[in-house]
């Protein structure tokens, strides 16, 4: 099991690495210990939200940029423990299937088939799902 203080300690520790700092310098500008940043680097300490606020704006770096990188290194982790689907699924996107041959969910009289299998040299039109729930709604937005 890969542990979240892990993966940020991973990620804090690449960043000043890249910028070709010591730990010396870093937690003398983040008024931290040299000690705990190193175990907070190495995955072994919790760090608090204001002592990784410290060390971002140490490193210069937006704390939101540490957590997207976290989060990534975070999802690449957890499907390398997943068993990996059959078929991708193309969100916002349906092709009528033909009949008798439905492959995914089902709709009233009409079946999807995945994106990938349609040959370019199909005339199939591409539909956009906008009443397939969970993709395209506007609860799924975020304001960016």
């Amino acid at each position: 099991m890969v542990l979240l203080r892990q993966l940020l300690g991973d990620v804090l520790r690449r960043l000043r690495l890249r910028q070709g700092r010591t730990l010396r310098e870093v937690s003398a500008s983040a008024r931290v210990s040299l000690g705990y940043l190193s175990e907070v680097e190495r995955g072994q300490k919790e760090a608090s939200s204001e002592l990784l606020a410290a060390i971002c704006g140490a490193l210069g770096t937006p704390l939101s940029q540490v957590f997207r990188e976290v989060s990534d290194n975070f999802a690449l982790a957890e499907l390398q423990n997943e068993p990996v689907l059959g078929m991708p699924r193309e969100p916002g996107l349906r092709v009528p299937a033909e009949a008798g041959v439905a492959r995914g969910p089902m709709a009233p009289g009409r079946g999807f088939i995945p994106i990938g299998t349609i040959s370019p040299d199909d005339r199939a039109s591409l539909d956009f799902a906008a009443d397939e729930t969970g993709f395209g709604t506007v609860t799924d937005m975020v304001p960016v």
